[in-house]
């Protein structure tokens, strides 16, 4: 039966790449809000029933990964060392995002240029980012030694919110420069900045 259920399992994740990788195909062809998801359907040879049991809407279909994201990035934040400082222990959370990611550094490349240039995929994006950041409001408390509370702490909030800052700064930088930049490098340069 679990072999049955992995089975599955691939076949889906194989099914959703298909899709996602033909609606990337369409939105770079025709751009983002000239496709309608009966062509991504159409063009990617399932029902428009079956792509909505995939994607619930069309900004699914560019940022649908978000959330498994956002759990790796937490669990990766607090399996790091207590000795780590709370800056590097988050560095370390973004760097298992890349290594957890399904796409190539093109196609994240692509889905990054799509993203910060398309406002309603945009304010999608920045909405899952911000969950991202109430998730991790107990870890970076803990890893700073503050109690946590009913209301999170100003500094633990702070010290995510300069993170997060600095990595979304770095990311838009690393796609105007279309990908040759080194992103971490980007980031260490803004968040060396905010920390002076």
């Amino acid at each position: 039966m679990e072999k049955s259920a992995s089975l599955w399992e691939r076949s889906r994740q194989a099914a959703v790449a298909e899709i996602v990788d033909t609606a990337l195909t369409l939105f770079e062809e025709q751009g983002y809000e000239a496709t309608t998801m009966a062509q991504v359907a159409s063009k990617a040879g399932v029902s428009q029933r079956s792509l909505f049991r995939y994607f619930g809407t069309k900004e699914d279909l560019v940022c649908s990964d978000q959330d498994a994201l956002g759990e790796v990035l937490v669990g990766a934040v607090a399996a790091q060392p207590a000795e780590l400082s709370t800056w590097d222990a988050l560095r370390a959370g973004f760097t298992a995002i890349l290594a957890a990611s399904n796409h190539t550094p093109q196609r994240v490349l692509e889905i990054s240029r799509l993203i910060f240039t398309t406002a309603s995929l945009r304010s999608r994006y920045f909405e899952k980012r911000l969950r991202w950041q109430h998730a991790l409001v107990p870890v970076i408390e803990q890893r700073m030694g503050i109690e946590s509370g009913e209301v999170p702490d100003a500094r633990a909030m702070g010290v995510i919110a300069t993170t997060f800052a600095c990595v979304d700064a770095a990311t838009e930088l690393w796609v105007l420069h279309g990908g040759k930049a080194d992103a971490f490098e980007l980031y260490e340069q803004a968040l060396a900045a905010v920390r002076a």
